[in-house]
């Protein structure tokens, strides 16, 4: 074990605890609790708890010795049984934590109690449940105390021994649940025999059961000073068992939770077992056999002589020996018993004088190591407490595997290993051994083992197994070619190489995020594996890739379901249509049909490509067909679209259909006409007759288009050696029409020259228009006299004066309004970028007007004119923005009816107006009025 502190470790805790009554007989435990019997029938409670302790005197009144003979303590430490060897025969007590005085169980008067099993999981404060008592002459009672009664509630006897009678020496007792019943464990020791009990529903019934079939036990026949069984509890649970028997110490774990046949060994709740020998624990060939046992997780604490034994129950090695500082009375008798505190976790050991604590110290630090020492590697890993011990036991396992041969198995455990051998070490010891499939398999359960942050070394791990799988593929390549061992040899080649390449697109897929790219594409070239590199592409979504791969092999269909996938993008349905309507035309146009986000121009020199192949007199036209599916059912109006149709009808010598095609067109009128010399053009060329017959028929054609098209647009179209005579007819008609449509446009001119004259009339009447403005008319802004007397302050600059009159404006409907007057309006009522507007052009007025007046009174003859022109222009605007309409009668007033009656910039005149109700007075009364 670890040399850096022992496991167990002594310390006496009560001197003299018996406390004069005699000498210690027995000691039991639980919960901190310490109960012990005396020589002179006395019972003494240490409470560690911090409750109360105190002694029970249960030889009062009675002659003769009164040794304490048995002493049990539930695990919570508050239920105990006593039982005392007197002159008169043996008696059973019973007493709780909180009496001061015990009570005697009448029924049990005369049995001498060897064992008691408690039950752990029901047990409470108040109530001891069932209690199975084991008796010196072989049977087994239950029993149940309630604190409050102050006396057994039943006794019942559960099972007798017959055929051997031995004294009961142990008992231990587990439940378990069963839907709503209980399930009961039960086992019990007597010197030769370990017995087995189980069933569901009540004890007595479980017992009852064994009175038409046999009782489950084992056998060990040989001498032992005392005959013991203990249970090792963790979390209130029983986990594996101990006797202490005559041939050893008989062991084994507990598996409570396994479902067991009622007929077919179900008292076999015990699970890898074993004998440990005494002469295992022997010196110089003497075996002493221990005189007491206690048990924890990992070992055996046994006395023998005078010393404690720990050993370790899986490995069954001394580790330690405990030593014991005895009083000098209670050295020739030494250390008499040993128990435990399941629920403190501790150990006692106990001497006529003396008690003495037994401490653990983390026992299971090393066990990983007396796993590992019998190569039970799971036990091993699961004991391990950090990455440094779980690396040994990967290493041990490794390294028998590697000297096995079995290189794979080791590449397993070198992948899980960290700190004790390096990446670089490791893969080596394969290389070296020529082993490339447990150097793969090694470098891919390192990349399982790797945190994802350690992006660099993934990578290169990655790539290095990717070259290992490009390897094996072509090492399985060439072994099938060479066929050495025939056609077996080859099928089973084929399925290992079939495998591979399955695992190889398996590891790809996987690790396709953290390869480098164009590392593995060189790859993958480099080996010929170009259908591995088209997997890759697709995984990479490098589609383009793909589908010119399936395209050098023929294969179109594929590459168009790679086309229709939704994240290729929609430029390599373009890029491809020409190879692919030229491998197969049918599979393509139908995957086009199902896109209705292409678009049809952009496939146009694919579609032409197709269309200068010769096709079959009676083959369907694909691209006539997608065309069509554009123009009917996806209403395209795209004029490429419809000339490249139209074009391809016209090929097809389907001249009615093309004319159709053509009439359809009604916004366009340049393209309808195009199209419908298009359509002549093939009419004239596909004709074979007499020259007179072509004409005819051209001429014939010209009246289909209701005179969109004249002779002249499709003359072209003829041979240069044809005679004028033969279009004598045609012409002679175009021409008339040409005339009519002279005569038309001499008569519209005419029209139009009249309009003008009118036009020109009307603006000399406006020029000499004017209005009559009655002395006592109002201004519609200030509400004063319009002819009022203007002073030097009314005057506005600009404008021209009229004798004392400040300027004004009088509209059409009878408003007047002083200029000044207007403009205040006006830039009231209209927006701020209007008013602004208004407000610069006045600005402007009245710098031309300063200017004006400054440069008349000097020198220069031509600048008083400029002024004046300048001034005209900028009064014209500001007219135009203040005076084209009536601010009382057009759309300014409209306007302002939508405006509310106070503005935002008006809010705090709202609450002058608020009516506040007015406080009454303090002498003033309030009065009822009725109605």
């Amino acid at each position: 074990m670890d040399s850096a502190g022992h496991v167990f470790s002594v310390d006496l805790l009560e001197r003299y605890a018996a406390k004069g009554h005699g000498v210690i007989t027995c000691m039991a435990t639980g919960n901190d609790v310490i109960v012990l019997g005396t020589s002179k029938g006395w019972v003494i409670r240490h409470d560690f708890g911090g409750r109360d302790s105190f002694d029970l005197d249960l030889s009062a009144g009675k002659t003769g010795d009164q040794p304490v003979h048995r002493v049990f303590v539930d695990p919570g430490g508050s239920h105990c049984i006593v039982t005392v060897l007197g002159s008169g025969g043996p008696e059973t007590y019973y007493t709780h934590a909180k009496w001061g005085k015990p009570r005697i169980l009448n029924r049990l008067k005369g049995l001498i109690v060897n064992a008691v099993a408690w039950n752990r999981q029901q047990i409470t404060e108040a109530s001891t449940r069932e209690v199975i008592l084991g008796t010196e002459n072989g049977q087994l009672y239950e029993i149940a105390v309630d604190e409050k009664d102050k006396k057994e509630k039943y006794l019942k006897l559960l099972f007798e021994l017959a055929e051997l009678p031995e004294a009961f020496m142990g008992l231990q007792m587990e439940t378990t649940s069963v839907g709503n019943a209980t399930r009961y464990y039960v086992m019990a020791v007597t010197p030769t025999r370990l017995y087995s009990f189980t069933g569901i529903g009540l004890l007595e019934t479980v017992f009852a059961s064994y009175s038409d079939r046999a009782v489950h036990f084992m056998e060990l026949p040989g001498e032992i000073p005392n005959s013991e069984l203990h249970f090792f509890i963790k979390q209130r649970r029983a986990e594996h068992f101990s006797w202490l028997s005559g041939a050893g110490i008989y062991h084994g774990d507990l598996n409570f939770g396994a479902q067991h046949s009622s007929t077919n060994g179900d008292e076999n709740f015990v699970e890898n077992k074993a004998l440990l020998d005494y002469s295992k624990l022997s010196e110089a060939g003497e075996v002493i056999k221990p005189r007491s046992l206690a048990v924890s997780e990992f070992h055996f604490l046994l006395l023998i002589g005078d010393k404690v034994k720990v050993v370790n129950r899986i490995s069954q090695q001394i580790i330690e020996e405990l030593h014991f500082d005895h009083t000098p009375d209670s050295i020739s008798r030494g250390i008499m018993g040993l128990c435990s505190d399941a629920t403190a976790g501790l150990f006692y050991a106990y001497d006529q004088n003396s008690i003495f604590q037994v401490s653990v110290n983390d026992e299971g630090r090393d066990m990983w190591k007396v796993y590992l020492d019998m190569k039970e590697y799971a036990a091993a890993l699961a004991n391990c407490r950090d990455p440094f011990q779980r690396d040994q036991v990967y290493l041990v396992q490794a390294e028998d595997a590697f000297s096995a041969k079995d290189f794979v198995r080791a590449a397993s455990f070198y992948a899980k290993m960290n700190y004790i051998l390096s990446f670089e070490e490791i893969t080596l010891k394969f290389i070296s051994m020529g082993e490339q499939d447990a150097l793969r398999t090694f470098l891919l359960r390192k990349l399982d083992n790797l945190a994802k942050d350690d992006r660099c070394q993934i990578t290169m791990i990655s790539t290095w197994a990717t070259e290992l799988y490009l390897d094996k593929i072509n090492r399985l390549l060439l072994e099938d070619d060479t066929g050495n061992g025939g056609k077996l040899a080859s099928e089973n080649s084929n399925s290992e190489y079939q495998s591979t390449i399955k695992e190889f697109r398996a590891f790809l897929s996987d690790c396709k995020d953290v390869l480098d790219e164009a590392t593995t594409m060189r790859l993958l070239e480099s080996y010929g594996r170009v259908n591995e590199l088209v997997y890759f592409a697709s995984l990479k979504e490098h589609y383009e890739i793909v589908v010119h791969h399936y395209i050098q092999q023929g294969e179109a269909k594929k590459a168009l379901e790679v086309l229709q996938k939704p994240s290729v993008p929609i430029e390599l349905q373009y890029k491809f249509a020409p190879d692919l309507i030229m491998l197969d035309a049918y599979e393509t146009v139908e995957s086009w049909m199902t896109r209705s986000n292409l678009n049809p121009r952009s496939l146009i020199p694919a579609m032409m490509r197709y269309s200068s192949e010769p096709h079959a007199k009676n083959e369907t036209h694909e691209v006539i067909k997608y065309l069509e599916f554009c123009v009917h059912r996806l209403l395209n109006e795209d004029p490429g679209v419809h000339n490249l149709l139209l074009s391809l009808y016209a090929k097809q010598v389907d001249p009615e259909l093309a004319m159709a095609e053509a009439d359809k067109v009604e916004d366009d009128e340049d393209l309808r006409k195009k199209l419908w010399l298009m359509v002549a053009k093939h009419v004239i060329e596909q004709e074979k007759g007499a020259k007179r017959e072509n004409i005819r028929k051209a001429i014939a054609f010209l009246k289909e288009t209701d005179g969109l098209l004249k002779i002249e647009d499709i003359l072209p179209f003829f041979p240069d050696f044809s005679l004028i005579d033969d279009f004598k007819e045609a012409i002679c008609s175009s021409l008339e029409d040409y005339n009519k449509q002279i005569e038309q446009l001499k008569q519209e001119m005419n029209d139009a020259t009249h309009g003008a004259d009118n036009i020109r009339n009307d603006i000399s009447a406006l020029a000499q228009r004017y209005a009559v403005v009655d002395r006592d008319e109002e201004c519609g802004g200030c509400r004063r006299k319009i002819l009022m007397a203007g002073g030097a302050q009314r005057m506005g600059r600009g404008y021209i004066s009229v004798g004392p009159m400040a300027p004004f404006y009088v509209f059409p409907c009878g408003h007047a309004f002083h200029a000044h007057c207007l403009i205040a309006h006006v830039t009231r009522c209209t927006n701020r970028t209007q008013a602004e507007y208004i407000l610069d052009l006045q600005k402007q007025l009245s710098l031309v007007g300063i200017r004006g007046t400054r440069d008349s009174n000097g020198t220069a003859e031509d600048e008083p004119i400029t002024t004046a022109s300048q001034a005209e222009k900028i009064r014209s605007q500001l007219d135009d923005a203040i005076a084209s309409e009536c601010p009382f009668c057009g759309d300014l007033m409209i306007r302002e009816i939508s405006l509310p009656f106070i503005l935002p910039e008006e809010e705090h005149l709202v609450t002058s107006w608020e009516i506040k109700p007015q406080q009454p007075l303090a002498n003033q009364r309030s009065l009822p009025i009725s109605i």
